[in-house]
């Protein structure tokens, strides 16, 4: 197999958005349903760039794992081959109330456990690692114990190849406590290359929300790239050489949710193209604010031509 633009580890869910917006899920009555989860979504959205992707995750052995799959070969063009299905473990569902719809909150069903929470390091996995072009690792990985251990060692194997990129995604549901969570994610960083991650996430993983002293304490750590979300004030890019604040672009939200996954996607697609750290934010925000005036997460996620429109006219204005 020729080698992967991005591998992507973690969750997978089937996602059920209410069709009823700005109602309470006990007023819901109808749902669309797509398959979603952090490393999943970033896959599609890479995918969408015409790159070659895979996603490792598990599923259940059951009618929505098989979807799961199906889905990702042959609606979004993600490489299937490193979703394992789980013997016993169902399938997740998350379901999204959008009230509000910029800030919807999301029932998780991962009881008793989550099959891509046993994710196993196999050779043909490990093989992947050590040659994708980018290996894209949310912070949640760490949160369980079989996943920690196997994400732990396949970054050892990647040994902080260029480009190894961290996603702090704080999902505090999953954690015992923030300082749990800071003692596992901190020594990560010094496998990765690049960290991403909003105010919270990088006082979790560093100990500050300040945008410049986390970025200064994630370079500390040997990081080539440090990008410190920041809200409705855009996005924060530092290096040991450079540091800049690029501006978001405002749209009336439709959905809250997955702006931040078309950013991590877009992101690879800067990085694979080889363009500057600046330009590939300025994509990424871009690509998060087209997301974000949709309904959808993994369906809606745009393609390059789709961001370069939207680029143009923002420029004519």
């Amino acid at each position: 197999m020729s080698t992967l633009d991005l591998l992507s580890i973690g969750r997978v869910s089937v996602d059920l958005y209410a069709e009823q917006v700005g109602v309470s899920m006990s007023e819901v009555t109808s749902f669309r349903k797509s398959i979603g989860g952090t490393a999943t979504n970033v896959a599609v959205a890479a995918a969408r760039y015409g790159h070659h992707v895979a996603v490792a995750t598990r599923v259940g052995n059951d009618q929505f794992g098989r979807y799961v799959a199906h889905a990702l070969e042959h609606t979004f063009n993600v490489d299937p081959r490193f979703v394992a299905t789980h013997p016993t473990l169902k399938t997740p569902l998350a379901f999204a109330e959008l009230d509000p719809p910029d800030d919807p909150t999301i029932f998780f069903y991962r009881e008793p456990a989550a099959p891509d929470m046993e994710i196993e390091a196999t050779d043909e996995l490990v093989d992947a690692v050590s040659e994708a072009r980018i290996f894209w690792v949310p912070a949640s990985r760490f949160a369980f114990d079989q996943s920690r251990i196997t994400v732990t060692e396949l970054l050892r194997y990647r040994a902080r190849r260029t480009h190894t990129v961290l996603d702090l995604d704080w999902r505090p549901m999953f954690w015992e406590s923030e300082g749990e969570a800071h003692e596992i994610i901190s020594p990560m960083l010094d496998h990765v290359t690049i960290a991403i991650g909003n105010r919270k996430e990088c006082e979790v993983a560093v100990g500050t929300g300040d945008p410049d002293e986390a970025a200064d304490r994630l370079l500390e750590r040997g990081l080539d790239a440090a990008i410190v979300k920041l809200g409705g004030d855009g996005v924060m890019v530092a290096t040991t050489d450079h540091r800049e604040r690029l501006a978001p672009f405002p749209v009336e939200v439709v959905c809250g949710l997955g702006s931040g996954d078309a950013f991590g996607g877009a992101f690879c697609h800067g990085l694979l193209e080889g363009w500057s750290l600046p330009k590939t934010i300025r994509y990424g925000n871009a690509a998060g604010a087209i997301v974000a005036s949709r309904m959808m997460c993994a369906d809606d996620m745009p393609t390059a031509a789709e961001v370069d429109a939207f680029l143009e006219e923002r420029e004519s204005r």
